[in-house]
């Protein structure tokens, strides 16, 4: 019988791609649906959130998106976490190093420049500013938000010093300088029509603050370097 010279039949190649499995990175995937959160929002206020929305605009499906926040109450708290730390961050610096010159006398130069970023952080953040601060706000325990507690505790180690006007209610003044400084965006994007208007609009609000806190909380006597800052510019814009 004559021998088959056929090779052995060989194994059919698989010509299917395998696909590869996307790794899990859960810190990310947190991170874009915080991102979302935040967007909606800016845009939309606490009313156009949930978390079905967050999913479809993270790009995430919506059973990933409830292992992360099940409620939109916990996106809320997240996206203020955030925004609080932002904000230290524009202020007061990096939060893992001791706060610049705590605890000491504050000089004219830093009473100027904490101002002026805080008038600026909320001019760039407009909305989340002011949702951030009405969670602070509304919290029962203010104290637990990193830029409250640090605010707050300025102006109760300033309230102790020989700079300070006697009898100052701290707490009292840290909500009313933080609720009109998150509060003016509102009006100044309302009556400035171009970026350099709202830009002018900040610098007022911010010299007007300092005015109220200079002639209100601190001696004018111990600040002769702001008195005469705010002379000059009272003589520019008349």
């Amino acid at each position: 019988m004559a021998k088959s010279h056929d090779s052995p039949a060989r194994p059919k190649r698989n010509t299917k791609k395998k696909r590869q499995r996307r790794k899990r990175d859960p810190e990310r995937t947190r991170e874009a649906i915080l991102e979302a959160a935040r967007e909606i929002l800016a845009q939309d206020g606490k009313e156009g959130l949930s978390v079905l929305q967050v999913a479809q605009l993270a790009g995430v499906n919506r059973g990933t998106a409830y292992q992360h926040f099940q409620t939109r109450e916990q996106l809320l708290e997240a996206t203020a976490a955030w925004v609080s730390d932002k904000l230290y961050r524009a202020v007061f610096g990096d939060p893992n190093r001791p706060a610049e010159n705590a605890g000491v006398d504050v000089d004219s130069r830093q009473v100027e420049a904490i101002n002026a970023r805080l008038v600026a952080f909320a001019m760039e953040n407009p909305a989340l500013g002011r949702i951030w601060l009405f969670e602070v706000l509304s919290s029962s325990r203010p104290s637990s938000d990193s830029f409250w507690r640090q605010y707050a505790s300025s102006f109760e180690r300033f309230a102790k010093t020989s700079l300070a006007q006697p009898g100052i209610d701290t707490e009292v003044l840290s909500v009313l300088f933080l609720a009109g400084t998150f509060l003016w965006p509102v009006w100044a994007r309302s009556h400035a029509r171009s970026a350099k208007e709202r830009e002018r609009m900040a610098e007022r609000y911010a010299r007007e603050v300092l005015r109220l806190t200079l002639y209100g909380t601190l001696r004018p006597e111990k600040y002769p370097e702001l008195v005469a800052r705010l002379a000059g510019a009272a003589g520019r814009d008349s």
